[in-house]
């Protein structure tokens, strides 16, 4: 058997791709690009494109083979309005069609599929299981909903597929929509919370994503959705003081009405000039809180690392990279 990480240069990807070497296991990494990762000295990479089929269908599979798919678009950069759909369904709905097609015709019929809490939309319960409503924002969670639709129809084929639905992924490595906040903190400037700061805002770690898909395998690829989110996470503006004292920065935290910020993001999406995409700002203020333990009593799974831990590990890592010393992020992939 192996396991076929597709999208395996990402955050996700790479972190699970050493995780498996290191269990002795036979690895496959398949991305459209190629980063120095030290576990590529044991580990085959093919370059492939998730929005091409032939691309797809020329990567080796056979029928005991496993596969992962952490190929997505996400919402970092930000785009406008106009481009969100040509932006993100090609990879994250058309590149999951893609692979499950060609898994088809090879015969295998275990995946593990990443989409997004951001399917959920708006907060009708606290915290969400996973038979929340599901009601995306915009085109990444619809998009990536859609692949869950998708999976649906493989199932009934005889696919087995567990779905995760992962909080913010964060840890050493991963910027994206982190840049804005860590440049005003070592700017000394001030720090807007969309309204008071006092709900949670819940990450999950780079490394619990990893080893959740670690717990699917052991668990035999059950066809079920699974929430991933940290354990008891702390309130924005606790997260944000601890991140500011402990990057020595005299930034100050900003509370701002909610409603109103939300009215000015909205007038400037409209206008096709984002700051934020909807899918971040409208639930900003919410208490948006996954409830995991539908996979800590299924797969065995528990996240081991906090909030806090992880975006001082994310930020460590950017003044590593502003200072020069070595790339902060890598990859677009999950």
């Amino acid at each position: 058997m192996k396991h076929i990480i597709i999208g395996g240069d990402g955050f996700v990807g790479s972190r699970l791709a050493a995780d498996l070497v290191a269990m002795g296991e036979d690895v496959l990494v398949a991305d459209i690009q190629k980063s120095d990762h030290p576990h590529y000295a044991t580990v085959p990479f093919v370059n492939a494109d998730v929005t091409r089929p032939e691309s797809v269908e020329a990567l080796p599979l056979s029928p005991q083979d496993v596969v992962y798919n952490l190929s997505a678009k996400m919402l970092s950069p930000i785009v406008t309005r106009a481009e969100r759909h040509e932006f993100f369904w090609p990879v994250n709905y058309h590149g999951t069609q893609n692979i499950l097609h060609w898994m088809e015709k090879r015969g295998a019929n275990r995946l593990v599929h990443f989409t997004t809490d951001m399917i959920y939309g708006h907060s009708v319960t606290v915290p969400q299981d996973e038979t929340h409503p599901a009601k995306p924002l915009g085109e990444y969670g619809e998009s990536k909903l859609a692949t869950e639709r998708l999976a649906d129809e493989y199932r009934a084929k005889g696919f087995s597929i567990p779905i995760f639905r992962p909080r913010l992924i964060i840890g050493p490595g991963r910027l994206g929509i982190l840049v804005k906040l860590f440049k005003l903190i070592d700017m000394n400037l001030p720090v807007p919370m969309i309204g008071g700061g006092n709900n949670p805002y819940q990450f999950i770690s780079v490394f619990d994503c990893a080893s959740a898909c670690v717990a699917a395998w052991k668990a035999g690829f059950p066809n079920e959705a699974y929430n991933l989110g940290s354990d008891d996470p702390p309130p924005v503006k606790k997260l944000l003081g601890d991140l500011i004292k402990h990057a020595g920065s005299k930034s100050i935290l900003l509370p701002t009405p909610a409603p109103l910020v939300k009215l000015t993001l909205d007038a400037l999406d409209a206008i096709n000039m984002p700051i934020m995409d909807p899918e971040q700002y409208k639930i900003a203020d919410e208490i948006c809180i996954l409830d995991t333990s539908k996979a800590k009593r299924q797969l065995g799974w528990k996240p081991q690392h906090r909030d806090e831990d992880m975006l001082l590990a994310a930020y460590t890592e950017y003044r590593k990279a502003k200072d020069g010393q070595k790339p902060a992020e890598r990859s677009l992939a999950a």
